[in-house]
Order: C-alpha cells, then sequence, then structure tokens
C-alpha cells in the first residue's frame, strides 16, 4: 500500500540524553497508527519531529514521499491537534475552523464553501455559528479536528487529545474518533499512554519504550501475541510466575514455577533450561473448567470479589500466597462465589507466554 509517512533510523538526542533512537516505520494512507508508551518513552518528541517543532539529530522521514529534513512546520501538510484542543473562545465554530484558511490567504468565498464542507465530515452541519462555550465536550474535539482537516493536511498528528475528558466521554470518543477517522479517510496518527484508546481505534499500534519501538502489530497481535515482556506487561493485564523451562520443544515449554506449579506454555526467544517469566491474562483463566484436557490446573482461594460490572475480578491467592486475579464472568453461573471460596482454575496452554529473564546471573 502507499505509504503517507516513512520514518527511517530517527534519533533525536539532547545532550547526552537520547529519546529517540534508531526508530523505523512507515504508515499507509488512510491509516490509524497509534504510538503507545508511558510518560518519557520519546513519543511525543517523535510526534514534534514529524510535525517539524523538531530537528532529528539523524535519520530521515518522508511525507508524500518526500522528505522533511529542514522543513518547516507551516510548510509540512500536516497538522496537529493537541490534549487542550487550542480553540479561540473569541470566535465562533466556523471563524475557528476557518483560521488557517484566513492566513493562507484563501478567498472568502471558497473558505465558506470548504468550512461548511468540512462541518459535514465531521457530522455538525449548521454549527457555524456557535460560540466555542455552547460545545460539548465532544463536539469541541470535532471542531478542533475540523480545523485541521479543513487545511488538507496529509496526515492528522495527534496528541493525547482525549487526555483533558472525563472517563465517561472518553470512552464515547474512542468510537467517535474510530468512525470519524475512517468516514474522512485521511491518515491519522494518534500518540497515548493509554492503552484501550490504542486498541479499540487503532489500525496498527507502535508499543514505544525508552526511545525505541518494541513491537508494531494490530491491536489483536499485540495483545494475543506480544514479542517482549515489556509489550506482554504494558499491553493489558497480566498474571506472573517466574520459574525455570525443564522440556522445550519449539515454542512449546513446560515450565516449573518457583512455587512449585508445572506449567504448558508458549516461550518467546530463549533456550534451554532457561529462567523465564510467565505471563497470563486474568481472562485466560477458566473457572471451574467443565472438560480439564489440555488445560493446566491449579486451585486457588478466592480472597475478594472485584465488582465493575462486564469487566468484575475474583482476587485469588495459591497455597503459596501467590495473588491472582481472574475475570469473573457476568452470567450469573459463579454467584455462588463468595470470599474464602476454594476454586479449580484452568488455562490453555496456547495463553501463557514464558520470556527469559534477562538478568538472571
Amino acid at each position: 500500500m502507499e505509504a503517507d509517512l516513512i520514518v527511517t533510523c530517527l534519533n533525536k538526542e539532547f545532550g547526552s540524553f537520547r529519546a529517540v533512537e534508531e526508530v523505523s516505520f512507515s504508515v499507509a494512507k488512510g491509516e490509524f497508527f497509534s504510538i503507545l508508551g508511558p510518560s518519557g518513552c520519546g513519543k511525543t518528541t517523535l510526534l514534534r519531529m514529524i510535525a517539524g517543532f523538531e530537528e532529528p539529530s539523524s535519520g530521515d522521514l518522508l511525507i508524500g514521499g518526500r522528505s522533511m529534513r529542514g522543513i518547516t512546520p507551516d510548510k509540512r501538510p500536516v497538522n496537529l491537534v493537541f490534549q487542550h484542543l487550542a480553540l479561540f473562545p473569541m470566535m465562533n465554530v466556523a471563524e475557528n475552523i476557518a483560521f488557517g484558511l484566513k492566513r493562507r490567504r484563501v478567498a472568502a468565498a471558497e473558505i465558506r464553501r470548504r468550512t461548511d464542507e468540512v462541518l459535514e465530515r465531521v457530522e455538525l452541519p449548521g454549527f457555524g455559528d456557535k460560540r466555542i462555550h455552547q460545545l460539548s465536550g465532544g463536539q469541541k474535539q470535532r471542531v478542533a479536528i475540523a480545523r485541521c482537516l479543513v487545511l488538507d493536511p496529509s496526515v492528522l498528528l495527534l496528541d493525547e487529545p482525549l487526555g483533558a475528558l472525563d472517563l465517561k466521554l472518553r470512552q464515547q470518543m474512542k468510537v467517535e474518533l474510530k468512525k470519524l477517522q475512517a468516514k474522512v479517510g485521511t491518515t491519522f496518527i494518534y500518540i497515548t499512554h493509554d492503552q484501550s484508546e490504542a486498541l479499540v481505534m487503532s489500525d496498527r499500534v507502535a508499543v514505544m519504550n525508552r526511545g525505541r519501538f518494541e513491537q508494531i502489530g494490530s491491536p489483536q497481535q499485540l495483545y494475543n501475541d506480544p514479542t517482549t515482556p515489556f509489550v506482554a506487561g504494558f499491553v493489558g493485564d497480566s498474571n506472573l510466575w517466574t520459574g525455570v523451562v525443564v522440556e522445550k520443544d519449539g515454542e512449546a515449554v513446560k515450565v516449573l514455577t518457583d512455587e512449585g506449579f508445572v506449567f504448558h506454555c508458549r516461550q518467546r526467544g530463549g533456550s534451554g533450561r532457561s529462567r523465564v517469566t510467565l505471563f497470563l491474562r486474568p481472562e485466560a483463566m477458566i473457572i471451574e473448567p467443565i472438560d480439564r484436557a489440555g488445560l493446566n490446573i491449579f486451585q486457588v482461594t478466592v480472597k475478594s470479589i472485584l465488582f465493575d460490572g462486564a469487566n468484575s475480578r475474583l482476587l485469588t491467592a495459591t497455597a503459596a500466597g501467590h495473588e491472582l486475579l481472574v475475570a469473573l464472568p457476568q452470567n450469573r453461573a459463579f454467584d455462588h462465589i463468595a470470599p474464602a471460596t476454594e476454586i479449580t482454575l484452568g488455562w490453555h496452554p496456547k495463553t501463557g507466554i514464558a520470556f527469559e529473564l534477562l538478568d538472571q546471573p
């Protein structure tokens, strides 16, 4: 597919500190691409280099096949939506959207036409005369995006634009942004530390850690098949065991955990009798499985029930005191479970992933 953005061996140094290190990736035309990582991992610095507010120390980036080295922000075919939107309260919606066109000295009739057209695209027809304070949080988000789209950028950059919204509105806007991007067809590059935002909205996600990309893939690939311990631990929740590999057949391994359990799972990398950390999702565990063939089976005691509707979980502990979170389906099948109940858990070997401990002696 045609790429709107190609980044090659990009580095950014601030004195002796390297904020972005050897980052390479491409984003296809019309793709929703997210960069996910914790605070301080370098994702905003990377976005600022794409926008032109920071110059790379080395490497190159191409937008529409053209190198952006030495090209100022106002000359790049990109626009940036900030977390706090930066809408002008003294202007109405149409004036906010038309601001960039006026600076480009576009004719008044053309400004009106393009403003009305982009309001239709973001599903705010007839909102041109409204004041900013009359809009809901979600409508303000759309106006900020419309102000960028009216300039017809090749790439729209979004720097944690939902961070200032309350939880319920963030949940709603995740769906709205995904629908909007699919409708307008513009390439989106989205920066976030919120894994839920990245997984729900994106076609592909890059997980960033300490200036580098750990893995790039679809949300499903990152969640179900992480390639590094950082991705396994950062994307989604996991229960952890440490232990040693006692048998290995390709990716299939048998792990003896430090508390004495023998589990079959997959291993990423490593060889022989290496020490490993085993990652297992709370929802991968089956409560009181009827058919136990081929499953890893063990017993735990329920310590408490963490009720959160569809996201409810059990906090459990093994006999050795190892605490584990277990997803609790809300299908009424487990209404009998209470604190101090002993239950049997099972999980399929393909749902657990082991990574070699790199700091072993």
